[in-house]
């Protein structure tokens, strides 16, 4: 490669764009073999950019044994032969880019494969040589060794260490095929900043960062005390020390990085977004609320109070590749989201989360910050019930059965109603069953349907993308009955700043506002000159139960 193409004129894109999550094995087959691959992908450009999004996040396509989906990287210079070569993702990088569309890859940091070539060289080493440096080794406790060195569980349950033949554990925070690398070893902050380089050399946009708190280490590997500060592996100080490197280097090619960090301290958690640090980081607070007009007004207020300070835009996500559909999880009558929550059998009204989904659509493409959207959610596919037999994701076989995975959000998209697998592409079964009913939110039907979950989110992608009011910049919240959230988006003078908690009884003329109805009765719309958009038909003119609506202010 002879470097990076020019800087776009718009550096500062990521704090307003829509960022579509592409999990390469469910997109699309372009080879018929079962798994979706950049082909695929290649091939559905176009809709992505009828669609209306700015960029595309890829989940890891990385060579994998794929023991969890991927986010075990083998080697991060070689694209998993299953998704195509490393040409493929070149072209596509490049394809995406003369369409308007910035690519966004995955790295996974606190972890590798335990096919690296690190960790076979480690095994095969023996206790107390430099290889198993990189790793986190470590004899066991009892009297022959037989006891994991600490007791720190696994996030996928189960104990966080593996004993090898030669007696000697090593630690894994998540699957034992996920061997936790060693943070504070200047070889692995080497290799992951030449890894940086060499994705940034081939145009990549920007990079998410995987469990970004969980790199670092107490090099004493304590066992864990509740309330212990600092936490033995998360948010460590050394961190940012980490992260203020990739700043320099991403800086160098006007890229961009995005957290996943789950922190609940607010304070702690902004730190990772100071100037010189991350751009941005995911905002799971507003993910993981129930559909109520209260939690998801004090999340609203309370992430963008946290980013003001840094000045660093929020972000807005509905759903990812970990978390349950939205349609599913909002048709429940406990509709927010939580891991340890997870069960068979939870009943769901797909028609009540159909209809707050479509509010929930509107209510955060209409926030300040940058929005990203989890393949199918444009569909509005719900989470699929995988056999029990052809569930893959560690977390399912890790809790002895009771958590149902992950693998429910990530099924094979639909694309065409009338073709095999609903148009996936595959020749033959997908790696994940679709449901009998998949064909029925096939893309092309919805395409033609003026009521569908598709048409709502590109003329609401279309208007935020062409319309004033959206994206970066301030809000206000207007005043409104109970279980009413309504609030104008302006950057005129009377507008408000961001995040701003105060009621203000209009919106400056021409304004955007926003208003979505949680209670039980319709409700009056504030003074208006304009409908811009619903999600749901007004009811003699007023805003029914679960729905929302876009608005040009009266003057």
């Amino acid at each position: 490669m002879e470097g990076s193409p020019p800087a776009p004129a718009d550096t500062l894109w990521w704090r307003d764009a829509v960022i579509y999550q592409v999990y390469v094995r469910s997109f699309a087959d372009g080879d018929g073999d079962g798994t979706g691959d950049l082909a695929g992908v290649r091939a559905k450009l176009p809709y992505l950019v009828e669609l209306g999004v700015d960029a595309l996040w890829f989940t890891p396509w990385y060579l994998s044994p794929l023991a969890d989906g991927g986010y075990d990287v083998a080697d991060y210079r070689t694209i998993d032969p299953a998704f195509g070569t490393l040409a493929e993702a070149e072209k596509l990088i490049a394809e995406a880019r003369e369409l308007g569309l910035r690519t966004i890859v995955d790295i996974v940091p606190n972890h590798v494969s335990d096919r690296h070539v690190w960790f076979r060289a480690a095994l095969a080493a023996g206790p107390g040589r430099p290889e198993r440096a990189l790793f986190h080794f470590r004899t066991g406790r009892g009297a022959h060794g037989e006891i994991p060195p600490n007791d720190w569980v696994s996030e996928f349950g189960g104990p966080a260490w593996t004993r090898v033949d030669d007696g000697e554990w090593y630690l894994h925070l998540f699957a034992p095929e996920q061997p936790d690398l060693n943070w504070a070893h200047p070889s692995v902050r080497r290799e992951h900043e030449e890894v940086l380089r060499f994705w940034f050399e081939r145009g990549v946009a920007g990079v998410r960062i995987d469990s970004a708190a969980l790199l670092a280490k107490d090099p004493a590997l304590p066992d864990f005390t509740a309330g212990r500060d600092p936490h033995p592996y998360v948010d460590r100080d050394e961190l940012h020390t980490i992260y203020r490197s990739w700043r320099a280097l991403a800086d160098t090619y006007g890229a961009v990085f995005v957290g996943e960090v789950w922190l609940p301290d607010t304070e702690r958690f902004v730190r990772y977004l100071r100037p010189d640090e991350l751009h941005t980081a995911f905002n799971f607070s507003f993910l993981a609320c129930p559909w109520d007009a209260g939690p998801l007004r004090a999340a609203i207020e309370a992430t963008l109070a946290e980013h003001a300070p840094v000045g660093a835009p929020a972000t807005w996500v509905l759903c990812n590749h970990d978390v349950t559909r939205t349609v599913t999880r909002y048709g429940r009558q406990e509709s927010g989201f939580d891991f340890a929550a997870k069960e068979f059998g939870t009943p769901t009204d797909p028609g009540l989360g159909a209809r707050r989904a479509r509010a929930a659509a509107l209510l955060s493409l209409a926030l300040p910050g940058a929005v990203y959207l989890y393949q199918g959610e444009e569909l509005g596919l719900p989470e699929a019930e995988i056999p029990l037999d052809r569930i893959q994701d560690p977390m399912h076989a890790r809790s002895g059965g009771k958590d149902p995975g992950r693998d429910g959000c990530r099924v094979p998209l639909p694309w065409t109603a009338d073709a095999p697998y609903a148009g996936f592409g595959s020749e033959t079964e997908p790696w994940l069953p679709q449901p009998e009913f998949w064909p029925g939110y096939a893309a092309d039907l919805q395409a033609a349907d003026p009521g569908s979950m598709l048409t709502l989110y590109r003329e609401a992608l279309r208007l935020r993308r062409t319309g004033p009011g959206f994206g970066d910049g301030p809000m206000s919240w207007l005043e409104s009955a109970p279980g009413v959230l309504s609030f104008v988006r302006s950057g005129d003078a009377g507008a408000g700043d961001a995040g701003d908690a105060g009621d203000t009884g209009a919106g400056s003329p021409g304004a955007l506002i926003c208003v979505v109805n949680f209670s039980v009765a319709p409700v009056e719309l504030p003074p208006y000159t304009e409908v811009l958009l619903t999600s749901g038909p007004l009811v003699a003119g007023r805003l029914p139960q679960d729905t929302a609506v876009w608005l040009r202010a009266a003057p």
